[in-house]
């Protein structure tokens, strides 16, 4: 079983968000997908390829995903390493993307908060890059909405090729096909 995170945060008013581009990108693969409240969690599955594979959004905010994502392994016992977590990387350049594995928050309170729960950096990220913020305030940098042009990028296919092959093939494969 594989788990596929989406890290945002709920309400209306951080719909396309910088910060929630982890929902984005999650919404447009499961689009086709019921989704279900699990107490902080929203919660969707599908078999891939003969993989059960969990969707999942945590509605914790973004500083407490780690409760939703530690919960939701433990109870349906998810190694770690089956772990995939989308977020927003402001050390990325904006439409560019990375995949790493057992790698550090990067200053991240989303991934901090899931590393302390989980207690091992040892899962899989994808980093959507954001860009900095040259001249403001950080909070107001990633609340900031997003250009129609960067919400088609979170939408195109790369993002589901990257969902089908993280949870049919080996990561290294995964980070040497796409990095």
């Amino acid at each position: 079983m594989k788990l596929i995170v989406g890290l945002g945060n709920p309400g209306k008013e951080y719909k396309k968000t910088r910060h929630n581009v982890g929902f984005i990108i999650v919404d447009n693969y499961a689009d086709s997908l019921k989704w279900n409240k699990d107490g902080d969690t929203l919660i969707a599955n599908t078999i891939i390829n003969d993989e059960k594979v969990l969707f999942i959004k945590p509605q914790t905010y973004m500083n407490l995903s780690g409760n939703s994502v530690g919960r939701i392994a433990k109870y349906y016992k998810i190694d770690p390493k089956d772990i995939l977590v989308i977020h927003d990387d402001m050390d990325l350049p904006m439409m560019e993307y990375r995949i790493k594995f057992n790698s550090s928050s990067g200053g991240h309170n989303g991934i901090k908060s899931i590393i302390s729960v989980l207690g091992t950096e040892g899962f899989a990220r994808l980093k959507i890059g954001i860009g900095h913020n040259e001249d403001g305030d950080t909070k107001d940098f990633v609340l900031g909405k997003l250009s129609k042009k960067e919400i088609s990028f979170m939408e195109t296919d790369v993002f589901k090729d990257i969902i089908n092959d993280f949870v049919n093939k080996d990561i290294n494969y995964v980070m040497n096909k796409y990095n």
